[in-house]
């Protein structure tokens, strides 16, 4: 009797148009084809193409979406993957291909395109949390806000094709007379600061703006978010860039909350995963285990 094999399950890759012309990226997908993994190609163009690709992995029946892109990509399809039933939502995979790559370094993925690629393919899935802004817009690495949102908004593509990471320290060094806080009020459970903040990190993950560890003790899967404030007190640390190499210091306040609400009496801005938002409240909270993602073992950012 003949038998026959069943394939893989599939799934799909969203690509950063900006990636479109990747030739090793091109030989690393047929390899994997080849290989006997169902994969489907998409390439974004506008703002909603990653949600409309979604809907239709869901319709393809595709069991991992898998972002090929930076932070920015990664928010994009994680936040249309959250508004899915859970009962349809596909995992999530992660091929790393922006300029700074701060969630998957912190995640520990390969750098290597054939290996991320393997990983997000049949990598072990984790269920993990996201974050929610305003009950509308999420991120699942880190919001900023402050100075350094200003300089990882504002450096130049030019400069972050040359540098990578190190091009938002550099910028930042460049626009040191744009230095100002941001007065704001912040509250969670069992917590309440308010005061002129130099920089705001509010990590699921770790690391932003190429390579600052801004939360050095996140965890995407405990339910909770790390509040790190820089306050304005704390220049010196941050211009010598060690930002967590103090924990003495007592111009940076820590916490870990489930939520928290951010009031100032002006506009600001929070960098969403390299997406900016602006407002002057914001209501922050940890969705657990929103979504399924597939991770290298021992993964740095799991409890």
């Amino acid at each position: 009797m003949e038998s026959t094999m069943s394939l893989p399950p599939a799934s799909m890759l969203i690509l950063n148009g900006k990636n479109a012309g990747n030739e090793q990226l091109r030989l690393v997908v047929l390899q994997h084809r080849k290989a006997g993994y169902p994969i489907y190609v998409r390439v974004t163009w506008e703002q909603g193409d990653a949600l409309r690709y979604v809907q239709e992995a869901v319709d393809l029946k595709a069991e991992t979406v898998i972002a090929g892109g930076g932070d920015g990509t990664i928010n994009e399809i994680a936040g249309a993957l959250a508004r899915l039933p859970a009962a349809q939502r596909p995992c999530l995979g992660i091929l790393p291909l922006g300029t700074a790559n701060d969630f998957a370094l912190s995640a520990a993925i390969p750098s290597e395109l054939d290996k991320a690629l393997l990983l997000a393919i049949v990598g072990k899935p984790v269920d993990i949390d996201i974050a929610q802004v305003n009950h509308d817009r999420c991120f699942i690495n880190m919001a900023t806000g402050g100075f350094g949102t200003r300089i990882t908004t504002e450096t130049p593509a030019k400069l972050k094709s040359a540098l990578g990471g190190a091009s938002y320290f550099i910028h930042g060094l460049l626009r040191m007379d744009t230095l100002k806080a941001d007065s704001c009020e912040i509250r969670g459970p069992d917590f309440h600061w308010a005061g002129d903040a130099l920089v705001i990190g509010i990590g699921n993950g770790r690391q932003a703006g190429g390579g600052q560890s801004l939360c050095p003790d996140a965890l995407i899967n405990d339910g909770l978010l790390q509040l790190r404030i820089f306050a304005a007190e704390a220049l010196l640390p941050i211009l010598l860039n060690s930002l967590t190499s103090d924990e003495q210091n007592p111009h940076v306040i820590s916490a870990s909350l489930p939520w928290l609400d951010i009031v100032s009496p002006h506009k600001v801005t929070f960098n969403l995963d390299g997406e900016p938002l602006k407002g002057k409240r914001f209501h922050i909270q940890v969705l657990p285990a929103a979504l399924a993602c597939r991770l290298p073992p021992m993964c740095p950012l799991l409890e």
